[in-house]
């Protein structure tokens, strides 16, 4: 047979494929017509989300005792002072969430209206997230009394999703603001977080792990749990919708023209058709460790080497995470006696655990332990960020180079070795008087302080400059507690011999309005030895002369 026929006979055995024509192609399906159509819905399960509501988060915030009178908490910055909380003594009595507080006052007149305190319930609501943030990093504050935690990372590492939510409610109800009454959070469960949070505000039992059966879920609940402006959910009303499923019903083209764009990306979010990004709340790091002693110990020298471990650890933790510490408190735990507390305050971030031993070692060098220590725990202050500066080309003291650091390491070292109140910082103030033109400060921040101070010195002077030194103008460093009275023989004033004045006089008049007037002219003078001293003479009375201050 020739070689074509074969190819031929071949080629007609093979099943033939059917190219569809575009014309045969079935027409794509028509878009939805309503905002929460089945069909519109894509969203694969790969979010599961947990959402906590509070619902008697003002009243909790408050601290009221028990009281004789029903209490309510009216929004003291609404015009209308709207009520936000009741009681339920002062619900039973017929006092409703929203009306006015002289509509309460005409239904109940002997009710106890107190102001929101905002503050309070912010605070109350970071320990919950707190609290969430041991289960997953991924928790949103939903304000103000609502939020939301993503899970879906977290299921296996808790033995499965009910076990999770089991031990997340358990360790809630362990709060003792939150395991009381009304105060007790509402927990769902839903593939978005925005309805696992209209689910708990309108307290329905919600566990959907299934995105297809959603809508149908969410179809009873009210409108206002979206809590869009009152203005809208009347308009909303007045429409004849009163539920989310009716919502969902009503043309997506109309809804957006009729109540804006806003609105319909709730919805799509609410369906999960719109990504709804979450800021998750940064919680402050801080480093906790504990070691647990084999045997009892006395001395300090052996205390510092079993530190050493969890000094170790503290450097890895600051290290991942960039940032250092400026203090660090050590307790130490004996068997009968109360707990030893040692307070290290640096003056400059530190991450470096050679250095932070050193530095205990002198602070325990103060301290004396009242009984053999069995437990060791560490924890830092607030994590600060740390600059990171490369060593430098030379060796200290090698081509004038000095060691960087110096000066804080020895704040460092004297505030350990002495106390934090022994070592202190000057401060410039407004003011003419040079007795009261500077104050104490703490030496917390003592490395940007250098740098700063550092910016401001006079750049390196010639060979000729160095020479012939300018006389100062400025105020000596180093001015006397008490000004000391001067001699005087024939007119001019003498300390160890005559002075010569070299500059003045600086007139300094100031300090009527607090009963401390003065009235000084100040002399730069020199003494016989090339010593320069600030002086001064009154410009009242005998106009004796004192001596202020020396330069260096």
């Amino acid at each position: 047979m020739h070689p074509r026929s074969m190819r031929l006979i071949i080629e007609a055995d093979r099943p033939v494929e059917r190219v569809p024509s575009v014309l045969r192609v079935r027409p794509a399906p028509p878009p939805p017509t309503g905002p929460g159509s089945q069909a519109a819905l894509a969203l694969e399960p790969r979010e599961l989300w947990i959402a906590a509501h509070v619902p008697g988060l003002p009243l909790a915030a408050l601290h009221v005792a028990e009281r004789s009178v029903p209490l309510v908490v009216v929004d003291a910055e609404d015009r209308n002072q709207r009520v936000v909380a009741a009681d339920a003594r002062a619900r039973a009595a017929g006092v409703r969430v929203g009306m006015t507080l002289g509509a309460a006052l005409a239904a109940v007149p002997d009710i106890d209206p107190q102001p929101r305190h905002t503050a309070r319930e912010l605070v109350l609501m970071q320990q919950l997230a707190g609290i969430a943030a041991t289960f997953t990093p991924l928790v949103s504050l939903e304000p103000p009394d609502g939020l939301v935690l993503e899970i879906k990372p977290s299921i296996n590492l808790f033995g499965g999703l009910r076990e999770l939510c089991r031990r997340l409610r358990d360790a809630c109800l362990a709060h003792p603001v939150f395991a009381t009454g009304e105060c007790t959070p509402h927990f769902t469960l839903a593939p978005t977080a925005l309805a696992a949070l209209a689910a708990a505000r309108a307290g329905a039992r919600c566990f959907i792990t299934d995105p297809k059966v959603l809508p149908a879920r969410l179809k009873p609940l009210p409108i206002g749990v979206l809590r869009w402006p009152e203005e809208e959910n009347a308009r909303l009303a007045a429409m004849g919708v009163h539920t989310l499923g009716e919502l969902m019903r009503l043309p997506r083209a109309g809804f957006a023209r009729r109540f804006g764009p806003a609105q319909l990306a709730d919805l799509d979010r609410l369906l999960g058709r719109r990504a709804d990004p979450k800021r998750r709340i940064a919680m402050r790091e801080r480093y906790r460790g504990s070691l647990d002693l084999d045997h009892e110990i006395h001395e300090h020298d052996r205390l510092l080497r079993a530190l050493e471990p969890l000094l170790a650890e503290l450097e890895e933790f600051l290290r991942a995470r960039q940032r250092g510490i400026t203090s660090l408190r050590c307790r130490f735990r004996h068997y009968r006696a109360e707990p030893t507390v040692c307070i290290l305050r640096l003056a400059q971030p530190e991450s470096d655990a050679t250095r932070l031993g050193s530095l205990l070692r002198e602070r325990l060098a103060t301290i004396a332990l009242p009984e053999p220590v069995r437990r060791c725990e560490l924890v830092s202050g607030a994590l600060t960020e740390r600059p990171v500066a490369s060593r430098a080309l030379w060796a200290p003291g090698e081509h004038g180079s000095a060691p960087a650091g110096e000066m804080p390491a020895l704040v460092e070292h004297l505030r350990a070795r002495l106390g934090a109140a022994a070592v202190y910082g000057v401060e410039c103030v407004a003011e003419h008087r040079p007795e009261r033109a500077w104050r104490k400060k703490g030496t917390e921040g003592w490395g940007r302080a250098l740098d700063e101070a550092r910016s401001l010195l006079p750049a390196k002077r010639t060979k000729e400059e160095r020479a012939h030194p300018p006389v100062p103008f400025s105020r000596p460093l180093w001015l006397l507690h008490q000004p000391e009275a001067l001699t005087v023989h024939r007119g001019r004033p003498h300390y160890d011999g005559a002075l010569e004045l070299l500059v003045g006089p600086e007139r300094i008049e100031s300090g009527w309005w607090d009963g401390g007037d003065v009235q000084r002219d100040y002399y730069v003078a020199r003494t016989s030895t090339g010593a320069r001293l600030w002086i001064y003479r009154e410009c009242t009375g005998v106009r004796a002369w004192f001596l202020h201050g020396l330069f260096g």
